[in-house]
């Protein structure tokens, strides 16, 4: 096409992990003359859909239909794109492109394409799990377009990343896997993101130096489990000993690690998150429910004894470590005595953060044809139930935290207030910590400052700066 500026604004929905494509599509697009701008400016709208549960599917063509409205051209991608394809492009003619994520690659020439008035062909979906999983080192064999090709600038001897930063926070996501080999009863995630593959520790590295030059304070490890983590290139400690390295990386303070199996946290793994000097002893675990008959069902393992043991291990390691959790409740066939376990887990749990979700039926999922199903106002009233209970028990959980000295990663300095988080608070999913005293106007944003925590609300902290030097790094 003609040499015109091309301009491209790029909108994400759901999770951590769509934060990194989001930044690595930015990545290729940059790389091809492409001007990433606000969504009022731009000739195409790139929307990186989510497709994981049902309110989160209506977010993501409500945000289409929006886009629409700016008169700029609108492509679909991401999960709600990969899952649905066609069928999602037939019910939603307002998107000019529907992509799957084998189209990520070639997205500049695709979106040049579609500006030109081209209708591309939408991406028919299929079951990722039925193809086989890629190891990092048969893929970095191959030739994949617009990876070797591009040739985006990372670490001096390492690497190309292929990324650009979409906002100059000092927290980044870094995706350590894709796709999970579990198979979970109620979720669709293997379906459509595929069988589990790590990547590379030397492309990990590369990519957590490149992010500490352009200003990352804190690393958050996101994957679908990250537990897993080296399965595939034959050494499931792998996480134990990269963990460390990335928190050496000059100009990272903190290295947080997420979405963790219960069953598969292998205490060699406690040990390092619970005593290596940067590495957040934070733990996400995944346990959904803590009746036994429930989690088998779901095709799960545990139960609320094992998870209570599971949680006093943790904490002989750090007594002070930061335990989040989601529970699903009114899955089929629960009983009012599972529920009732659930709550005898959460109460003896002491978690830090807690999210209640009621069940839904996921197309594709086993779960969607399993007898039992409860009634809607059923579901929804035991997720009212457990969530008074979760908002109650999490208060608790902060209030005990009074008292204790933390490191707080500055995010926000706004004329009076300051805040930022600790080891123990994720972004977007957990609390935040407030910070107050004489020296709070002296903070920068990407400050680790040391403080004590003075009062609580709800699950946010806040905390006094502790005296000089309050700043520990910047």
């Amino acid at each position: 096409m003609p040499d015109l500026t091309r301009r491209v604004s790029m909108v994400t929905l759901g999770c951590a992990r769509n934060e990194v494509d989001s930044e690595e599509l930015a990545g290729r697009l940059d790389a091809a003359g492409w001007e990433l701008v606000n969504e009022t400016a731009a000739d195409v709208v790139v929307v990186n859909t989510c497709g994981f549960v049902e309110s989160a599917k209506k977010d993501s063509i409500d945000t289409l239909l929006a886009a629409s409205d700016t008169g700029a051209k609108v492509v679909a991608v991401g999960c709600l794109a990969e899952r649905y394809g066609s069928s999602l492009a037939g019910q939603l003619p307002e998107a000019d492109a529907v992509l799957g994520f084998d189209a990520y690659a070639t997205l500049p020439d695709s979106l040049s394409r579609v500006l030109a008035g081209e209708r591309l062909d939408s991406h028919t979906p299929g079951d990722r799990r039925t193809l086989l999983p890629i190891s990092p080192i048969e893929r970095a064999a191959a030739v994949e377009p617009g990876v070797i090709d591009i040739g985006l600038p990372g670490h001096a001897g390492g690497p190309a990343v292929v990324r650009r930063r979409l906002d100059d926070s000092p927290v980044a996501p870094l995706k350590l896997a894709s796709g999970c080999d579990r198979r979970c009863a109620f979720c669709a995630i293997p379906s459509f993101r595929g069988s589990f593959v790590s990547r590379r520790p030397s492309d990990v590295l590369a990519e957590a130096r490149w992010l500490a030059e352009h200003g990352v304070r804190e690393l958050v490890l996101v994957s679908e489990n990250s537990t897993s983590y080296g399965k595939d290139l034959g050494d499931l400690r792998l996480l134990e000993t990269l963990l460390p390295e990335l928190a050496a990386v000059d100009g990272i303070e903190r290295v947080r690690l997420s979405y963790l199996q219960p069953a598969e946290l292998r205490p060699s793994l406690v040990q390092v998150l619970t005593g290596t000097p940067g590495v957040a002893p934070y733990f996400d675990l995944s346990f959904q429910h803590s009746s036994a008959s429930v989690l088998r069902r779901m095709r799960r393992f545990g139960d609320t004894d094992r998870f209570l043991d599971l949680l006093a291990q943790i904490r002989v390691g750090d007594r002070a470590a930061a335990v989040r959790s989601n529970v699903i409740v009114g899955f089929p066939g629960e009983t009012d005595a599972d529920v009732e376990e659930l709550e005898r887990f959460l109460i003896g749990a002491r978690l830090d953060a807690i999210g209640v979700f009621g069940y839904s039926d996921e197309d594709g999922t086993e779960a969607e044809h399993l007898p039992d199903h409860l009634p809607e106002h059923v579901v929804a009233q035991r997720v009212a139930r457990l969530t008074d209970l979760v908002e109650e028990l999490t208060s608790q959980r902060a209030e005990e935290r009074i008292g204790e000295i933390v490191e707080v990663l500055v995010e926000v300095v706004d004329g009076s207030l300051v805040e930022g988080r600790t080891a123990g608070q994720a972004p977007e999913v957990d609390g935040a910590t407030t910070l107050s005293g004489p020296d709070s106007d002296s903070v920068r944003v990407g400050d680790l400052v040391r403080a004590r925590v003075i009062g609580s609300e709800g699950v946010d902290l806040v905390a006094a700066l502790a005296g000089a030097p309050s700043v520990v790094r910047t």
